[in-house]
């Protein structure tokens, strides 16, 4: 097999995977996963809002879920370690979730959008994007969206510092797609520079000068 054609078959499993938990852990507040390959077999963690009930009583409900995994996506002996959300608000798959269960429920896009988007800020968010795309209020699909603070949305960064998260709202009009980008409090910024004050450099400047001075000295001491 190729192995750009196995690298495909991989990610199109895993995303198989992540709509199963999200389908199955909807009530215990899914909020992504990561899988790890081993020799001894195949780590998932799994995050989530409430994980005594994903975990389910004397284990129940997780070797549930380990049989249904060995069956139909085939990996090899898989271990499932669920892990708590830190904080839901900086989770983007959990707020794109929340916001797709209010729009079902009959909110106005535009107040569900900003609504969401201040929780997040308030949690200590660097940068929120909330879009919003499909027919929200007639016929015709359009998108809507709502941004503070910083986002990257191309490179590097937007891949390594940016937390995405996905959800559908099924409306009578049609499927609204949800999309929620945060970038996190603990972020290191590729173009984040700090501005020293005025008498802090004219101090470490004279620190510096006489640090060259006083080698100079030893120096003809020693010649």
């Amino acid at each position: 097999m190729a192995i750009e054609k196995k690298f495909v078959e991989e990610g199109y499993k895993t995303a198989l995977l992540d709509e199963y938990f999200l389908e199955r852990l909807s009530r215990q507040g899914y909020g992504g996963m990561e899988i790890n390959r081993t020799p001894l077999g195949t780590q998932i963690t799994v995050y989530a809002e409430r994980p005594g009930m994903v975990i389910g009583k004397a284990g129940k409900t997780i070797r549930r879920l380990t049989t249904d995994i060995i069956k139909n996506f085939n990996y090899e002996n898989p271990q499932i370690d669920v892990q708590e959300v830190p904080k839901n608000e900086l989770n983007a798959l959990m707020m794109a979730t929340r916001l797709a269960n209010v729009l079902e429920r009959g909110w106005y896009f535009r107040k569900a959008a900003h609504s969401t988007l201040r929780q997040v800020m308030d949690a200590g968010a660097l940068g929120c994007e909330v879009i919003l795309s499909g027919k929200l209020t007639g016929p015709r699909s359009r998108t809507e969206k709502v941004v503070e603070g910083y986002m990257k949305h191309a490179g590097k960064p937007a891949e390594d510092l940016v937390n995405k998260g996905f959800a559908i709202a099924k409306r009578k009009l049609g499927v609204i797609g949800v999309s929620v980008w945060i970038v996190p409090p603990d972020a290191v910024l590729p173009d984040a520079f700090e501005v020293l004050d005025s008498e802090e450099t004219v101090i470490s400047e004279n620190e510096e000068k006489e640090e060259v001075e006083k080698k100079e000295d030893d120096e003809t001491e020693v010649s």
